[in-house]
């Protein structure tokens, strides 16, 4: 089970300048006491071919840690141009907001992000050289991408069966891509393979088995939907599915949380 659990992140200031800083206000619920802070960490992924224009655009450490719930503003700057590629600048790419603990990842929170100019017939004929002062971009809020992983925590008695767990770069797949599509494969294989009098080969069986049992890990990944400033007073709609340290595809206002905590603390942020 997982000591801090994320309840929402509010994207503020969107659609902004590609310039603009990003900012998030991030609420979760920490369940003990801990000895250490968290560190929260924006990073922008400059180019979808190669790693090495990944940006770590700011951290920051929060703490110490009520227990309850907590919420705070993450602010970092905007991504160093010199270091992405101009053909990569427009076009869609990839945030990942993550936490860990004692240097361990626990939880990441990744988004599209969509930059193109506002001006429509730079849209039609972009130049060679981007004019950043007159590209926008538009994070896609509404679709966020959640991964958990076990960690240990304070106590060993808290440290997951595997320790420490693989833990895998967060999955950005579009929806319906990855939930009962295995399951469905092993159907059409069976039911295409039966031969009269002898026994069907079941050829790729093994690489269609379900995902492991949750309770070696708590690894994962869903959709939520995170509330955006501009979507505030939209209702949401469905409930999701999962255990307890799944269920975020609802997220509360920063209003009703408090009615939850009536004194949620404001934590420090160093």
């Amino acid at each position: 089970m997982s000591v801090v659990s994320l309840l929402g992140v509010e994207v503020k200031n969107n659609p902004a300048s590609f310039d603009a800083p990003y900012e998030f206000e991030i609420t979760f619920e920490c369940l003990e006491q801990l000895q250490k802070d968290l560190e929260w960490k924006l990073t922008y992924v400059g180019s979808a071919t190669s790693s090495e224009y990944d940006q770590e655009l700011d951290s920051v450490l929060v703490g110490p840690l009520p227990v309850g719930i907590n919420k705070f503003l993450f602010r970092a700057d905007a991504p160093n141009l010199t270091r992405i590629p101009n053909s990569e600048i427009l076009g869609v790419t990839v945030i990942l907001l993550s936490c860990s603990y004692d240097d361990r990842e626990f939880v990441r929170v990744g988004y599209y992000v969509n930059n193109e100019y506002a001006d429509e017939a730079l849209q039609l004929e972009p130049p060679a050289k981007p004019i950043i002062e007159k590209v926008r971009r538009n994070i896609l809020a509404e679709k966020p991408r959640v991964t958990r992983f076990a960690i240990k925590w304070d106590s060993e008695a808290s440290a997951p069966p595997e320790f420490p767990p693989d833990q895998p770069e967060a999955d950005l797949v579009a929806d319906g891509d990855q939930y009962g599509a295995d399951e469905d494969e092993e159907e059409e294989e069976l039911e295409g393979e039966v031969v009269e009098g002898e026994d069907a080969e079941m050829g790729g069986a093994e690489d269609n088995a379900g995902p492991q049992d949750d309770a070696a890990s708590e690894a994962g990944s869903e959709d939520i939907d995170i509330e955006s400033s501009e979507d505030e007073d939209e209702e949401e709609e469905g409930e999701g599915e999962g255990d307890d340290d799944m269920e975020m595809d609802e997220v509360e206002s920063a209003d009703t949380q408090k009615q939850h905590a009536p004194q949620a603390a404001d934590v420090m942020v160093h």
